[in-house]
């Protein structure tokens, strides 16, 4: 089997786990008020997973490859041979730097640690930069913040805990 469907293989599986959560376990704990609602806390959940098993058997069982197999392999198949030849450190590095935002953003709040990924995620992938890349990270997280906090009303702590905000 190739890798791109070893790789579809591990995405349903973890889609079906992740429905079973959404499907049977996230609506119990509802009070009696929410339970009448149209829409639940697990609806959207239940959406992605659903749509991600269809999307990983779609791959899966090669649905998406056209029929032109006497044309040898295309550019977009990933080859598992040559896997040494692909940015795998790249994309090391950014899921590195993605665990390593999840555990900064609540000790130093999402100002700061959100700059930082999305300036340190820029750098990783290229960009040097750093008169553009650093207002440009600034400016998109204020507005994203701007628009979490003040818009939707939901608490974002935008500085580290110790400054007391």
């Amino acid at each position: 089997m190739a890798l791109d469907r070893w790789i579809a293989l591990i995405f349903v599986l973890f889609c079906c786990v992740y429905g079973y959560a959404a499907f049977f376990t996230m609506d119990q704990l509802l009070p009696p008020f929410m339970q009448r609602n149209p829409v639940w806390p697990s609806t959207f959940p239940k959406v992605l997973a659903v749509l991600g098993i269809i999307v990983g058997l779609v791959v899966l069982l090669g649905l998406e490859k056209t029929d032109d197999s006497d044309a040898g392999p295309s550019a977009t198949e990933i080859n598992y041979r040559r896997l040494h030849e692909y940015k795998l450190g790249q994309a090391l590095m950014l899921l590195a730097l993605m665990v390593l935002y999840a555990l900064m953003l609540r000790p130093a709040g999402f100002l700061i640690s959100t700059t930082v990924f999305l300036t340190a995620g820029s750098a990783i992938l290229g960009e040097r930069k750093f008169h553009i890349m650093i207002p440009v990270a600034v400016f998109a997280t204020g507005s994203v913040w701007y628009l979490v906090q003040e818009v939707l009303g939901i608490f974002l702590r935008p500085f580290p805990f110790f400054m007391g905000m």
